[in-house]
């Protein structure tokens, strides 16, 4: 039997581990603040069910990463039943937010009328697009909604680190070029595929310098959208010597079709890796711009070491 102090038989008791005192306490979890405004990410393209499966695993990236987020997807090409539209999904949280305030009165609680964004909108990008961003503004005024737009998510050195695993992953690049071993499909040159214009293309360019670092061989930046920019690219490389050359998507997927990263390698004589898709790091840096809106960053998320 056991006594108030402890099991009679002389057994071992597990106590408690003291609170580690000064710089090396382990510190406390974050959990989304009660109340907080809801992560709504903003999903260009034409849905699908791989679209769907590749948000889905964003938000759920996000959720493990701040307990008790509310996140919500919302298509800027959306039909507001499978697919609920940006408008749509902001419309719905303000809606359910004045719910949930007005039945705490009911029921004689003190509570504070709602303040601040409804929602934080992350726009689902690597990188800027002035005609799709302007359409997420445009989404956000017509739903009437108090929300907040963040930047997109690059660039960024988990960017970069994403963009060499898919490269790794199509047999384009060496998953850690430390070690001993070569591929025999490496690529000398890649070129960095982007969408949006000449902004986009200098955007991507800074996270191309992060990728050239691991890498070691030479990265330049080329527009999806612009006439001729894929094949310039792929010439200015080959004339700097650069024989094997790679594209590499800088794109999360859903941005443009399919169709063209196969057009564009062919243009560019040169295999390509697969978009970033639901890397890790997406669902990450989608948090990071939500938390860091409202002012509750936890620690920014690091990209791995350059090996």
């Amino acid at each position: 039997m056991s006594s108030p102090t402890g099991p009679a038989s002389g057994l071992p008791v597990r106590m408690p581990r003291p609170r580690q005192p000064g710089r090396h306490r382990r510190p406390e979890p974050l959990v989304a603040p009660e109340g907080a405004p809801a992560l709504v990410l903003a999903v260009p393209g034409t849905p699908s069910s791989a679209t769907r499966g590749l948000t889905d695993e964003v938000v759920s990236i996000a959720r493990s990463e701040l307990p008790g987020l509310d996140a919500r997807i919302g298509w800027l090409d959306g039909d507001d039943e499978e697919f609920p539209t940006l408008s749509t999904v902001l419309a719905r949280a303000a809606e359910e937010r004045t719910a949930r305030y007005e039945q705490a009165v009911a029921a004689g609680l003190e509570v504070k009328e709602p303040e601040g964004p409804v929602a934080v909108v992350v726009p689902l990008l690597a990188g800027p697009d002035s005609a799709l961003l302007r359409r997420i503004r445009q989404a956000v005024m017509d739903s009437k909604v108090a929300a907040e737009l963040t930047d997109v998510l690059g660039p960024h050195p988990l960017l970069a680190e994403a963009l060499h695993v898919r490269l790794s992953e199509a047999g384009l690049a060496r998953a850690d070029r430390a070690r001993l071993f070569t591929v025999a499909t490496a690529a000398d040159g890649i070129i960095l595929a982007s969408v949006g214009g000449d902004e986009a293309v200098q955007a991507a360019g800074i996270t191309g310098m992060l990728l050239a670092a691991r890498l070691a061989v030479p990265v330049m930046a080329a527009a999806l959208d612009e006439e001729g920019s894929i094949a310039s690219v792929a010439e200015q490389l080959r004339s700097s010597g650069s024989q094997q050359l790679a594209l590499a998507p800088y794109l999360i997927g859903p941005e443009i079709e399919a169709s063209l990263l196969e057009e564009a390698a062919k243009e560019a004589g040169c295999s390509t890796a697969d978009p970033l898709g639901p890397y890790p790091a997406i669902g990450k840096l989608t948090l990071a711009k939500y938390t860091t809106a409202l002012g509750i960053s936890p620690q920014q998320p690091q990209g791995a070491p350059v090996r």
